[in-house]
């Protein structure tokens, strides 16, 4: 198996996959700390590596958590199956996840979540395997959904592990997670326009998650300080 992606969730899942026995081939990240202990390689461009990827991975298995890293043709035509655990559900909370979160509270979203699904040309729009999700409550601020995202993508890769590596099926495909949206930083250019909103206080709380997305705290702190 090879791992792309970066912090805590990428570690946690390398560790577990190894704790369990599984093959961990190269992990493809910035920290090296991340890698757990297995052989790393600092890849900005994932794609220009995709021979060397190709020729690590002995199971043909990818896995992508918490990876903002592009999958194009050069790594796509390796013959890998490559899996994205998503920090949202699909095709609902398509693209940056701190975006959806924000975006979910103010639509007054009552549920989220994690989805497992195959990585294709596109950006979260490969088939969708398994997803794990959650209620939002009321009065759910921007950071607590954000953190229980984050254990719902932890718990969806433990639970689907198995299968993946063992070639079974997964027992059924989710029903897709309402209509398909997609939100990247291009979505924030209006966020001033949702001041007035019920929800924008608690929206635009990132807490502790403020230094894991600076262009969504800068077009926030944008927004607020607007006359």
């Amino acid at each position: 198996m090879i791992f792309v992606g970066d912090g805590a969730l990428l570690r946690r899942a390398v560790t577990h996959a190894g704790r369990l026995g599984h093959p961990v081939d190269l992990v493809c990240c910035d920290d090296p700390q991340d890698a757990a202990g297995a052989r790393h390689l600092t890849a900005p461009d994932i794609n220009a590596h995709a021979a060397t990827l190709a020729a690590a991975c002995t199971d043909g298995i990818v896995w992508s958590l918490n990876n903002r890293r592009i999958f194009r043709t050069p790594l796509l035509s390796q013959g890998l199956r490559i899996l994205n655990i998503h920090n949202g559900l699909l095709p609902r909370h398509r693209g940056l996840p701190s975006v959806a979160v924000l975006f979910a509270l103010l639509h007054g979203e009552r549920e989220y979540g994690a989805t497992l699904h195959e990585v294709d040309a596109g950006i979260d729009t490969g088939r969708v395997l398994a997803e794990h999700r959650f209620p939002i409550a009321p009065d759910a601020r921007h950071f607590q959904v954000m953190l229980r995202g984050v254990r719902a993508c932890q718990t969806l890769f433990e639970d689907t592990l198995p299968a993946i590596a063992s070639g079974t099926a997964l027992t059924s495909a989710p029903a897709p997670a309402g209509p398909s949206a997609y939100y990247g930083l291009r979505a924030l250019a209006r966020l001033g326009d949702h001041r007035g909103h019920p929800a924008f206080t608690r929206a635009t709380d990132l807490g502790p998650f403020a230094a894991h997305a600076p262009e969504l705290a800068g077009a926030i702190l944008g927004a607020t300080s607007r006359t």
